[in-house]
């Protein structure tokens, strides 16, 4: 992915406003600042997030990418759960890139010949001193991999679990998101919508 337009396979883009400035860490502070560390080109060449459903996975991943954009350096941001139909020779030539951000790690899991080609991209990175920024959904741990090797290269590197934000941290949310779109929602309406509406952020 280059330049300003963030044009992605099977035209998949990054959310306009999925940057780290959005991002609010409630429990994730020591998380947040690996990643961002990782996206400036320091800190660890490996992380893993994990965590439930709206805790913030994959904001952070496109805050790295958007980050690496900024930056005019190359990235590539793959959801695998809709990535799946491109085949496991998707990760093939990936390691000449600073950056490969891998969303929904786990959906990999179970699959043969993606497990294995999420192996030896792995270690072709370490080789090439490239940086891997992967998130799964629940602990990968418990994930049904079938390559036993697999498991110890997905904690090459720090693994963090990320925390749902509470109700403040929520409610906060809502409103710095709304300020980007012009509009400023006072706390009482906040907390209406939180109860009367969906709480996924």
């Amino acid at each position: 992915m280059n330049g300003p337009q963030h044009q992605l396979p099977l035209d998949i883009r990054l959310r306009a406003d999925s940057g780290f400035e959005t991002f609010l860490p409630g429990a994730n502070a020591v998380a947040l600042a690996a990643v961002r560390s990782q996206a400036e080109g320091t800190g660890e060449p490996q992380l893993l997030l994990w965590g439930g459903a709206d805790t913030g996975k994959t904001h952070l991943l496109q805050a790295a990418c958007h980050e690496q954009a900024r930056r005019a350096l190359p990235v590539v941001y793959l959801p695998m759960q809709q990535m799946l139909e491109a085949g496991p020779g998707l990760f093939q030539g990936l390691e000449g890139l600073p950056l490969i951000c891998i969303d929904d790690v786990q959906v990999l899991a179970g699959r043969p010949e993606w497990e294995e080609a999420l192996f030896h991209l792995i270690n072709r990175l370490r080789s090439a001193e490239g940086r891997l920024l992967m998130a799964a959904r629940g602990n990968p741990r418990h994930a049904p991999w079938q390559l036993p090797d697999l498991h110890s290269r997905l904690e090459w590197g720090p693994v963090f679990q990320l925390q749902p934000l509470d109700e403040e941290g929520r409610l906060e949310a809502m409103r710095l998101h709304a300020r980007q779109r012009g509009m400023e929602i006072p706390n009482e309406v906040g907390r209406y919508l939180l109860r009367q509406y969906p709480r996924d952020l």
